[in-house]
C-alpha cells in the first residue's frame, strides 16, 4: 500500500521515529546520548517545537512532538542531522548518512491516543528487555512524567496536566496510569499508524481532519467503489 505524503498540522501532536540505516546503533555511549539530547533541546526551541515526550533507543529515536508552525518539526529534524551526523562520523571514524532515510510521524488524536503514544514510547525499553522498569532507562522522558528526575527538555502537554492540579497529584496519576503494560492490539495500532504515515484518531477526528487540511488522510479502500444495487421490488 503507497504510503502518504507526510502530514504536519501545528498544535496537534506528532509521534516520530527516526532510525539508523540498516538498524545500526547510533548512540554507542552516554555521550552521544547527551549531546543528541543537548542539539534536540537547541533546535525544539528555535523552531518552536515542544517536545512532549521520548525515548533514545540504541538505533533508532522516538519522539511526541507539538509543532507549532507547517515547518517547524522538518526543520527541526533536519538541523539536529546537520550537527549529529558529522558528529559522530568524526568521533567513530565512519562516513556517509546515518539514518535510513528521513523520519516517520503520524499525527495523533490527543483526546484519545496522547497518553497512550506517551506510554507507548517511554516503555520501549520494557517490551525491548533492556530494564525491567522504565525509570531504570535514562535517556526517556518517562522519570520526568513520573516525578523522579525533572527534564527541562519536556513540555508537559495540556493531557498531563488534566491529570491532576499539583505535580505531585499528575505525577501520580500518569505513574498509576502507567502500571498496566499496552496490550498486542494497542502496540500494533502505534506502529502500524508510524510506521504507514497514517494519523492516529477516532473516526471522528479522521473525518475532521480531512475537511481541515483537504486531503485525504487515509489510504483508499482497494478495489472499486460500492454502489447500492437498484431494488427488485
Amino acid at each position: 500500500m503507497a504510503r502518504l505524503p507526510r502530514l504536519i498540522v501545528p498544535h496537534q501532536p506528532h509521534h516520530v521515529i527516526q532510525t539508523g540505516l540498516n538498524n545500526q546503533d547510533v548512540f554507542l555511549d552516554a555521550e552521544d546520548y547527551q549531546t543528541f539530547l543537548g542539539w534536540l533541546r537547541t533546535a525544539a526551541k528555535t523552531y518552536k517545537v515542544a517536545v512532549n515526550a521520548y525515548c533514545l533507543m540504541p538505533n533508532h529515536v522516538h519522539l511526541l512532538v507539538t509543532p507549532s508552525d507547517d515547518n517547524g518539526l522538518g526543520q527541526m529534524m533536519q538541523w539536529i542531522g546537520r550537527y549529529y551526523v558529522p558528529y559522530f562520523n568524526q568521533k567513530y571514524v565512519r562516513s556517509g548518512t546515518l539514518w535510513n532515510g528521513r523520519y516517520k510521524t503520524s499525527l495523533i488524536d490527543a483526546d484519545v491516543y496522547f497518553m497512550l503514544c506517551s506510554r507507548y514510547i517511554e516503555f520501549n525499553p520494557v517490551r525491548n528487555g533492556m530494564v525491567s522498569r522504565a525509570e531504570d532507562y535514562p535517556w526517556s522522558s518517562y522519570c520526568h512524567h513520573a516525578g523522579i528526575r525533572p527534564d527541562g527538555l519536556v513540555t508537559d502537554h495540556a493531557k498531563v496536566w488534566e491529570l491532576g492540579n499539583t505535580p505531585f497529584q499528575r505525577e501520580a496519576a500518569y505513574s498509576a496510569l502507567s502500571e498496566p503494560p499496552l496490550t498486542p492490539e494497542e502496540i500494533t495500532l502505534i506502529s502500524k499508524a508510524l510506521l504507514k504515515g497514517w494519523p492516529l484518531g477516532s473516526p471522528q477526528f479522521q473525518t475532521a481532519l480531512e475537511k481541515k487540511v483537504k486531503r485525504q488522510v487515509l489510504p483508499a479502500k482497494r478495489g472499486r467503489p460500492f454502489k447500492i444495487k437498484p431494488s427488485a421490488e
